[in-house]
């Protein structure tokens, strides 16, 4: 069906792929985390009520969730070339790639973390367990399955940014969908890349679904 160099092509742009999802993940996901557990203890019914801060990095999450991202790509290219010393390629996009899902991984995180029993904090605070204790010994653990599933969301959102990104040349199959079965209209490409960002996705959610199921038997 295709040439060599065409599959080859195609096997690069999918490792190009892969390497930003799980490298926007995992970073995004260190942004991400402590600011969705920030948005729950530091709520007017949270262990640590701090409504002022709350408030305020609700907003500036907002503010970010708000931005669609293409536009959030292009404004943030001077930050982008002086973080990695360039706007193109597969590294380059892994900086708006992170700073557009860390918002998006917080507001799961916090919905994840929101979801765990109110009497079993309450438990923990009546036994003189600290607020570090609390969110390390309590909450996440409670609420890990649910953070598994929604980690698996979090990829498929990142990967459709990642699709996205390959109009300003940002590597992956989404410029190889682009440039090829875009711009040259060689349809067989495009349909190839589709299918291989269908089965990626397909493979995150159900390794996310099986490592939940493991950790919580009521899924």
């Amino acid at each position: 069906m295709f040439e060599a160099s065409t599959w080859q092509m195609i096997g690069v742009g999918l490792l190009e792929s892969l390497y930003m999802i799980l490298c926007s993940t995992l970073l995004a996901y260190i942004l991400g985390l402590p600011m969705g557990v920030a948005l729950v203890v530091t709520d007017k019914d949270g262990i640590h009520p701090i409504p002022v801060f709350n408030s305020i990095l609700g907003f500036v999450i907002n503010v970010f969730r708000s931005v669609p991202f293409l536009i959030l790509l292009v404004f943030v290219m001077p930050f982008t070339r002086a973080v990695v010393g360039t706007t193109i390629g597969s590294t380059a996009t892994i900086v708006p790639l992170v700073i557009g899902a860390a918002p998006f991984i917080a507001r799961l995180v916090e919905s994840s973390i929101k979801e765990v029993d109110r009497g079993v904090i309450e438990a923990a605070q009546s036994m003189g367990a600290s607020t570090m204790d609390i969110i390390w010994k309590v909450m996440l653990p409670e609420a890990k399955p649910t953070l598994i599933i929604n980690g698996a969301i979090a990829i498929t959102t990142i990967l459709s940014y990642s699709a996205m990104a390959g109009f300003t040349g940002g590597g992956g199959l989404g410029s190889i969908a682009v440039n090829y079965g875009y711009y040259r209209y060689e349809d067989d490409i495009m349909l190839v890349t589709v299918v291989l960002l269908v089965i990626i996705v397909q493979l995150f959610q159900e390794v996310g679904m099986k490592i939940a199921r493991t950790t919580d038997k009521r899924l």
